[in-house]
């Protein structure tokens, strides 16, 4: 149902509690939060205007998100909202006395609209309010105060076309505590434009096309402990030392992907509290790491230096006086095994290494027994042999590891019979097939990762015999050329209890009914790029009939021309992925259109059904897979002659489908649904 300006709306009571009622109108529900907030849940529900008429003064919470509100006038006196949330409707403008009325108001949401103006005085009365979010408006340039506020703290304006800030453009919401600027075509950051927020103790600034940033223009954010500055271009445009000299409160500074090419020796002389840097995918590759940055930064947690070049080799000393680093990821850069077991041997508290894709063709020997505390390690993309696997089993603390595309032959169980690992990621090594008892002592197995393996099958005798792995969650073997025995369970039946089962590009033409027998309590399996549909009939996909927990179904690209609602019978899906099939345009369609929205309650279960071909998803500029079928003359029954020659050679969707079919035949819907 569409609703216009203007419109009556139809309220209904709901009790909140033995004495009191909430009135709601019918198209919202309203119900008591954990909080015992009153919440009025209006959102995606084709509104155009919101229903003051009814709205109960003791609403807390209104949550008009997703509708099609353009206006909005004043707002009653003595309303209690103090969380208003307005995300992604037609709003184009905010004015002085848009929410003047609303003296309870905390939290406000107006992202995802089409605002271009905003009053600096429209908040001047809501002395509460802390909550401004604003991103994703194209907001026209402002040359004066952008707001005038005593109280708001938080204030978000990322991907808001704004390409200059002037000193005046901050200065009178001095309160401010966060600062999200992102995604704003800025280009520089002078001087002065920071200078009031004294109180800021985050500010983002990431992909703003920076390229310089005066050397004061942070030097009043004396309380600043989050800096974000990733994806910009500042090369040689910023004299670091001053920049950050003032910050010495700083403690995240994220510099990723920023156009750096060298780090100045004291360029952190000052930031000595600093605990997480990202210096990740910048040309470093005339960094010096005898004379390390990092020698002051005792206090430092997490460093992420992935993907620089280093060209220089790692040293003693660089590390020496990073002895508190939990997480160092090194990813990306040509390392040798030699300097890496020299550079590290200070890092005895590591909890996480990533050494992936480092050119490594050996570990460091005499090096892995120092990392007593070590939980993660990646040593994925890196052309190891067996031989130095074996440097491992002293990592009994392991809970993830990532040996995947090492050019791996095999893997013998005594690489990782003392770990406690919850996670293993072999993929993309060509093993063929896994040593007897491999998994054995891997009892607390949570994710199992073989893809791209060569395997033929997971045998049972890799596993424990006679125990169940309880913990055991996620089975992964996509790419696969798995050989189906046509009598026997295709998941060993030691792997009873797992959740997610992904078996993508595994060259699966025909399950047997048995092949899920001994996992009943699948909820997730995903069978996409597979050949199922190349059975004429649908009685091959009987394999899902012991599955009543599964909730997510994915069959997308699978030769499928039509299939029939009956086979979801025993299963709880909710989620169905069906793209890339070359659906028939016939009554099959219908059928599964009306299971969706009758037995299931929502035709989104059918991913992509409603999906019109011309729909863009905006930040990725690409179309949304959609769910289309060929019309085929002689069995489409389409209802007018005339639409029949014109659909000859077109693909329709699945709803313009529905809506043109004429398929009275269907024996357990006989009515056609509303579009």
């Amino acid at each position: 149902m569409w609703f216009s300006a203007g419109m009556a709306f139809t309220f209904i009571t709901v009790a909140v509690s033995k004495d009191e009622k909430l009135v709601c109108p019918d198209d919202c529900d309203c119900y008591s939060s954990q909080n015992s907030n009153w919440v009025m849940d209006c959102s995606e529900s084709n509104l155009a205007s919101i229903p003051l008429g009814g709205l109960d003064n003791n609403v807390y919470i209104l949550n008009m998100n997703g509708n099609y509100v353009k206006n909005i006038g004043p707002f009653p006196e003595d309303l209690k909202v103090k969380t208003l949330q307005l995300a992604d409707n037609q709003l184009t403008r905010i004015k002085i006395d848009t929410f003047s009325n609303l003296q309870y108001l905390v939290d406000l949401d107006l992202s995802g609209n089409n605002i271009t103006s905003v009053d600096s005085h429209a908040f001047i009365n809501n002395t509460g309010l802390i909550t401004v979010e604003l991103q994703q408006n194209w907001l026209d340039p402002v040359d004066g105060p952008f707001l005038i506020s005593k109280s708001v703290s938080y204030l978000y304006l990322s991907d808001c076309n704004i390409s200059k800030l002037s000193p005046q453009f901050l200065a009178n919401i001095t309160a401010i505590n966060i600062l999200d600027l992102s995604d704003n075509p800025l280009r520089i950051v002078e001087a002065g434009i920071f200078d009031r927020l004294i109180s800021l103790e985050t500010l983002k600034l990431n992909r703003c096309n920076l390229t310089y940033i005066a050397g004061v223009a942070f030097n009043s954010l004396y309380h600043l402990k989050v800096l974000e500055l990733s994806g910009n271009n500042l090369k040689n445009q910023v004299d670091w030392a001053l920049a950050l000299g003032n910050l010495k409160q700083l403690e995240f500074l994220d510099l990723r992907r920023s156009g750096l090419s060298n780090l100045p020796e004291k360029i952190f002389s000052n930031n000595t509290g600093l605990r997480a840097l990202i210096l990740a995918e910048n040309e470093l590759a005339n960094l010096d790491v005898t004379t390390t940055p990092f020698s002051n930064l005792m206090q430092l947690d997490f460093l992420d230096i992935s993907y620089c070049n280093l060209q220089e080799p790692l040293s003693e000393t660089t590390f020496l006086n990073t002895t508190k680093l939990r997480t160092l990821i090194l990813s990306g850069n040509h390392l040798s095994s030699v300097v890496l077991s020299e550079a590290l041997a200070p890092l005895t508290r590591l909890q996480t290494l990533s050494l992936r894709d480092c050119g490594l063709n050996r570990l460091p020997a005499y090096s892995f027994h120092r990392f007593s505390s070590l939980q993660k390690l990646d040593i994925s993309y890196n052309p190891l042999s067996n031989t130095f696997t074996g440097l491992l089993p002293s990592l009994e603390g392991l809970e993830h590891l990532d040996m995947g595309y090492c050019n791996l032959k095999t893997i013998f169980s005594d690489t990782i019979w003392k770990m406690s690992l919850k996670t293993l990621i072999l993929s993309g090594n060509k093993l063929d097939s896994l040593e007897s008892g491999l998994f054995q002592n891997l009892t607390r197995l949570e994710i199992l990762e073989l893809n791209y393996c060569g395997l033929s099958r997971l045998s049972e005798i890799v596993f424990y015999d006679n125990y169940t792995y309880p913990d055991l969650k996620e089975l992964r073997l996509a790419g696969n050329r798995l050989q189906v025995d046509p009598h026997k369970p295709l998941i060993p039946k030691q792997l009873s209890r797992v959740k997610t089962v992904d078996l993508r590009n595994c060259d699966l033409s025909k399950l047997p009914h048995v092949a899920f027998n001994s996992s009943r309590n699948i909820t997730k399996l995903l069978l996409a790029d597979n050949k199922l549909g190349s059975v004429d009939n649908f009685e091959h996909l009987n394999f899902l009939n012991p599955l009543s927990h599964l909730v997510h179904l994915d069959l997308s690209n699978n030769n499928f021309s039509s299939i029939t609602p009956d086979v979801f019978k025993n299963t709880n899906i909710s989620v169905l992925k069906l793209s890339g099939n070359p659906w028939k345009c016939n009554c099959y369609i219908l059928d599964l259109w009306h299971w969706a929205s009758t037995e299931r309650g929502d035709i989104g279960v059918l991913v992509g059904s409603t999906r019109e071909t011309a729909d863009i998803i905006s930040s990725h500029s690409k179309k949304k897979k959609v769910l289309r079928c060929y019309v085929d003359t002689k069995t489409t029954p389409i209802n007018k002659k005339s639409d029949r020659e014109f659909l000859k050679n077109v693909n329709l969707t699945w709803a313009q489908y529905v809506r043109l079919a004429n398929c009275t035949h269907i024996k357990r819907f006989r009515t056609q649904p509303e579009l």
